[in-house]
């Protein structure tokens, strides 16, 4: 035993020596918590940053779902424009044959008539 502490019968050895041990293990305990705390902070900061991007992405998302519907309705608009100017090119195609053929028939049947 050191001469710094009393000896008393009534309490063990060694717990007189603990006191200053057990107050190191306290402050090592609270160190710890301190440590999982801040980590845990850490861990909610990361969780609600990825809530926020997780938002950001879903708002993007939606905005690209309302452009590809305009584009759809666009491209739609767009292709029946075409169909309709395709027929109305073979119509005139179509015309300006039976306009030759009329030019280049009609002459031979009255000629040999």
């Amino acid at each position: 035993m050191s001469s710094s502490v009393p000896y008393d019968p009534y309490v063990p050895p060694e717990q007189n020596h603990d006191v200053p041990e057990s107050q190191s293990k306290a402050a090592a305990l609270k160190a710890e918590i301190d440590d999982t705390v801040g980590i845990m902070r850490d861990n909610i900061n990361k969780v609600a940053e990825r809530g926020e991007r997780l938002t950001s992405i879903e708002d993007k998302a939606d905005n690209l779902a309302v452009s590809a519907q305009g584009f759809k309705r666009g491209a739609n608009r767009v292709r029946k424009q075409m169909w309709w100017k395709d027929l109305k090119m073979r119509m005139c195609l179509v015309l300006v044959i039976i306009i030759l053929l009329v030019v280049i028939i009609v002459p031979i049947v009255v000629h040999f008539s």
